[in-house]
This record gives C-alpha cells, sequence and structure tokens, in this order.
C-alpha cells in the first residue's frame, strides 16, 4: 500500500528524531533544562555555501553571532512550511527585542521554482529575521544529507504542477554555529520560546 504525502512527511521527521534520540540515550544528564530534543555533539556546525533572497553567495560563517534555526521546505508547499514559518514568526514576536539575534534560514528544497525572487517575496511575509536560502541541486542534496534531513518529488499534478515530500525538522544552532537542539513543527512555541531564551543567555551560548 502506498503512502500518502503527509505520512510519508511525518515517517521521514518520525526516524530523524529517533535517531538522534537513540545516539544520545547515553546522555544521563543535560547541563541546561532543554525542552527540546538537545542534539548537542551529535550533529556538524553549520556550514554552506549558497545564494540568499537578496541574490547575494552567503555562507555559514555571515551567520555567526546569531542563534539560527534552520528549515528545509519550498515556497509551493500547501501545508507544513507556512504553517510552520508562522509558528516561529509568533516565537519571534514572544522573544521581543532578542529576535534580533535570531535568523530563520529556510532553505528551499525546489530550487527549480523557488528563484531569490519568490524566495524573498515568499520569507518576508512571515518574519523579517527569515532568510530564503537557494542553491544548486547538488548543494541543497549534500546540506540535507549532512542533517540527515530528507526530501522527494513527488509526480506531476494536473498543470505541471507537483510537491515535494520532506522532512520538517528545525535544526536550531548557538551563536558559534554549533548544533544544539531539534524541534519539530509540533513543539509548542512555550517550548520554543523557553530554549531560545536559554540558548541566548550568557549560560546557554557556552
Amino acid at each position: 500500500m502506498k503512502l500518502s504525502r503527509f505520512a510519508r512527511l511525518v515517517c521521514l521527521s518520525a526516524m530523524l528524531i529517533a535517531g538522534l534520540l537513540l545516539a544520545g540515550c547515553q546522555r544521563q544528564e543535560q547541563a541546561m533544562p532543554w525542552e527540546l530534543t538537545d542534539i548537542s555533539g551529535h550533529m556538524p556546525d553549520l556550514a554552506f555555501h549558497l545564494t540568499d533572497d537578496q541574490g547575494k553567495a552567503v555562507s555559514a560563517a555571515d551567520y555567526r553571532g546569531k542563534v539560527t534555526l534552520l528549515y528545509f521546505g519550498y515556497t509551493h508547499c500547501p501545508d507544513v512550511c507556512p504553517l510552520t514559518l508562522a509558528h516561529l514568526h509568533v516565537v519571534l514576536q514572544r522573544l521581543g527585542p532578542l529576535a534580533d539575534d535570531v535568523r530563520i534560514l529556510f532553505v528551499s528544497v525546489d530550487p527549480a521554482r523557488d528563484t531569490t525572487e519568490v524566495l524573498h517575496q515568499y520569507v518576508t511575509a512571515f518574519d523579517p529575521h527569515a532568510v530564503g536560502l537557494t542553491g544548486s541541486p547538488s548543494d541543497i542534496e549534500a546540506l540535507t544529507k549532512r542533517y540527515r534531513a530528507a526530501f522527494t518529488r513527488e509526480p506531476n499534478k494536473g498543470g505541471g504542477g507537483y510537491d515535494v515530500s520532506h522532512s520538517s525538522g528545525i535544526y536550531i544552532f548557538d551563536a558559534t554555529g554549533k548544533a544544539r537542539l531539534l524541534a519539530t513543527p509540533s513543539d509548542s512555541q512555550d517550548k520554543l520560546v523557553h530554549d531560545l531564551h536559554l540558548l541566548l543567555s550568557p549560560a546557554g551560548a557556552t
């Protein structure tokens, strides 16, 4: 029996989280009272060379000094992407002035359709702290593999349109680019606000 697109998405996200929880099962003590999944030491540092939604070549180094929320999606996404970005917008609003030290990095898994102009219009409609990123198909594939994310293009629909099934983890990196936390769209705004406050504090940055 074929799985629905939504079921595949849920499976992809569940496998990612299960793998990370298994990898961290020996960590009996946490230095910080995180409410999200602690992935410190189990994911590589933030690293990429892509093009932002202004058409500028950027790398992870351009976001050093900011806490970054890395998310893989696409602008034609009918459900999880807009809901996730709206969710994160409220979270950043609740952070108040601290939101200036946070960036949402929305990496397109559909570079064929997501031009820099399209990405710019899309992400800025959700939050001024969001940045759209794109690159060659090989660049995007390499980045998703780096963070154990997954995506697949679905068969064409009527009119030439198509969907892209993708995992929906939100990877949170500290201001030095270290992977620290993993969230999902189902995690509450309270959890995200709590952990981002900690991560933005002097204690959370260590």
